[in-house]
């Protein structure tokens, strides 16, 4: 099967490759450069080159390679579905599931489980690691992720990430507490110059903007709603530490301690809103709070 041509509007500028990699969220940089070097990135029917640069309103032509056998095995794994029709599926992530294999984790992932859910109904955009999957969440992290079951939906999906229309609202519980009752952290994020597996806020980093409302606080804890605007790795964690409030249980930003009964970080993505690639109907998914959260939030005097 060969995947057709689909175009792609910029909304952020940048070079190609960041761009193309941004705008289908798990597509590697690394992949997309392989695209622009074999010529399947066109602008004005010219190839571009990885290293161009791309502006606003700028639309480039894909042309995506065959896709080639994935290598992974579905497993039998119980997932917890949101929803799903023919088009999507969502599902309520547990804390602990790594969405896609990676050095550490050759299975055992939403990828393996949704293969053996799904079957052959999922799309192949992202090539062998990765296939359906939209976005991601942490391995920590519980709650709401969205895969696609074909490549029209995949791309209507990675678009309304690329244009913010695709709501995402989490749950989270974050050390210290705030002057104000609600805001809005503007701060780009790049990845940590010296430590790769983290990220940082840094001038040179892609926007990130990440709006907080409290919830409640007691006992030098508050209880948040944050609602993504952008979607980069790891932003909620790494934006709310940038204010002095990494979230509990995060130590890999800025946590003093573990916390017993808490895996990691404590946060829940629980709302999910998206247009329907088919129908074009928004649709609300919402997760509850799991238990552990709520026992976070009970030990500790938290609404």
């Amino acid at each position: 099967m060969t995947l057709p041509s689909f175009p792609l509007t910029v909304s952020e500028p940048g070079r190609a490759d960041a761009v193309i990699s941004a705008a289908l969220d798990g597509l590697t940089r690394s992949a997309a450069q392989r695209w622009l070097e074999e010529g399947r990135v066109t602008l004005d029917g010219r190839p571009l080159k990885k290293n161009a640069r791309l502006q606003p309103g700028d639309t480039v032509l894909i042309t995506p390679p065959q896709p080639q056998p994935i290598g992974l095995a579905p497993q039998d794994i119980p997932l917890d579905v949101a929803y799903e029709d023919g088009d999507v599926i969502v599902v309520n992530k547990p804390v602990g599931m790594v969405v896609h294999p990676a050095p550490g984790h050759p299975d055992g992932t939403l990828v393996n489980a949704l293969l053996y859910h799904c079957g052959n109904s999922l799309s192949g955009i992202n090539g062998e690691l990765r296939p359906g999957i939209v976005h991601r969440i942490d391995r920590d992290t519980s709650g709401l992720i969205i895969a696609a079951k074909n490549d029209r939906a995949h791309l209507s999906l990675a678009a309304q990430l690329q244009d913010h229309s695709l709501f995402r609202l989490y749950h989270a519980v974050a050390v210290g507490g705030f002057k104000e009752d609600s805001g809005t952290v503007t701060a780009p994020i790049a990845r940590h110059k010296t430590d790769r597996k983290r990220m940082a806020v840094s001038p040179d980093g892609r926007e990130a903007v990440t709006h907080w409302q409290v919830v409640d606080s007691q006992n030098g804890l508050t209880h948040l709603t944050c609602r993504l605007e952008t979607g980069r790795t790891h932003q909620i964690r790494v934006h709310l530490a940038h204010i002095g409030h990494p979230l509990l249980g995060d130590t890999v930003y800025g946590a003093k301690k573990p916390v017993p009964g808490l895996a990691g970080q404590c946060l829940h993505a629980a709302q999910l809103t998206f247009t329907h690639p088919s129908t074009g109907e928004r649709l609300t998914v919402a997760a509850p709070l799991p238990d552990w959260f709520t026992a976070v939030l009970n030990r500790y005097g938290l609404q």
